[in-house]
């Protein structure tokens, strides 16, 4: 018997597959239908709390170390002792300190502490505080860690070598120096002053500078600078410097003094080369320079006139180097400079303690 249903959808289907029988195909199974399951949330790694581990005890030892070992170092500098800076002990105290920091830099506990403690290792160590130690004590003299007794005794010689202690005491004093120096400068100053007009200026203090004695220390005698003189005149024609150059050799030659020497002349014994560094050219006429000079040996007094002529500086070289010194002393930027110069003079008042400490000195 034909089911009539099934007949009709045989009839229209054209060649559709036969329907399932009642109750579905034996066997198959029918999908659960149900809520779906929320989905699990994707936490990121980098999302995760991470616990900050504290520093390690290593990294404390390294730095506490290199802040101490630094302190020693600048509290040698600050002696002086260079020859402790380049000891043994020292140098076993800075591969150790080494050696702790680099230790803690593989600590990962201690390696924040760690770098610290490199940077300040880096930065004062026995190398770079050393050099500034002798660099230190080069420029005062002070060094004297691996000088013996007699190298000590000689640096302290009161006289300079080479030059007799009766002769220092028999020459001028420094006091005697400053008279004849002031008493000089005054009188160059009335005459030009006399006959030309010109007004001056003060361009400078006088200067005492210890000299050395060749053993490696001050002696008791000194260089004796004048105070500088200047005109705040300009001098620039060649008729009237040869003129003002002659009013000054008058006073120095009434003195007691030599003529002049002029190191500007192309009679003097520099070289041409030399001549047109100092002074412009080798032409007296066109130079913007003149220097000239004289002195009174044996004695020790040396005078020295200078005059700058901005007319005859066309490249503007004089007038840079004036202008420098005009900010720095306040003196005028061209006109006539005078002075003195006396090398290894002893003061009046030292005279005695001179003598004395010489008689430490046999055979020097």
């Amino acid at each position: 018997m034909v089911d009539p249903q099934r007949a009709r959808y045989i009839a229209g289907s054209e060649g559709a597959p036969p329907i399932p029988p009642p109750g579905g195909y034996h066997g198959a199974r029918r999908s659960q239908q149900g809520p779906a399951s929320p989905a699990t949330p994707i936490v990121s790694a980098a999302e995760l709390p991470v616990e900050k581990q504290p520093a390690g005890v290593l990294g404390w030892i390294a730095l506490v170390t290199a802040i101490l070992f630094a302190l020693v170092l600048l509290g040698a500098l600050l002696a002086g002792a260079t020859d402790l800076l380049y000891g043994v002990t020292m140098l076993t105290l800075q591969l150790l300190v080494v050696g702790v920091v680099v230790a803690s830099l593989f600590s990962a506990r201690g390696r924040a502490l760690g770098a610290s403690a490199l940077i300040i290792t880096l930065m004062l160590n026995v190398a770079t505080v050393g050099a500034a130690s002798a660099l230190q004590t080069s420029a005062s003299g002070t060094y004297d860690g691996q000088k013996s007794d007699e190298q000590k005794h000689a640096e302290a010689y009161p006289g300079i070598k080479g030059v007799s202690p009766a002769d220092i005491l028999a020459q001028p004093s420094l006091e005697e120096i400053r008279a004849q120096s002031e008493a000089a400068l005054a009188e160059i100053r009335r005459r030009l002053s006399d006959r030309y007009g010109y007004t001056w200026t003060e361009v400078g203090q006088e200067n005492l500078r210890p000299e050395r004695n060749g053993y490696g220390g001050e002696s008791m005698l000194v260089q004796y600078v004048s105070v500088p003189w200047m005109t705040n005149e300009p001098i620039q024609d060649y008729d009237r410097k040869l003129a003002v150059m002659g009013v000054i050799e008058d006073v120095l030659v009434e003195r007691g003094m030599y003529g002049m020497y002029a190191f500007n002349d192309p009679a003097s014994t520099l070289d041409d080369t030399i001549l047109q560094k100092f002074y412009g050219t080798t032409d007296p006429r066109t130079q913007h320079t003149w220097e000239w000079y004289t002195d009174d040996y044996p004695d020790p007094l040396r005078f020295y006139a200078v005059m700058f002529d901005l007319s005859n500086d066309p490249a503007g070289e004089l007038r840079t180097e004036r202008e420098a010194e005009a900010a720095s002393t306040g003196a005028p930027l061209e006109g006539l400079q005078i002075y003195f110069l006396a090398p290894e003079v002893l003061s009046e008042a030292d005279a005695e303690e001179f003598a004395q400490r010489m008689q430490e000195y046999p055979g020097f």
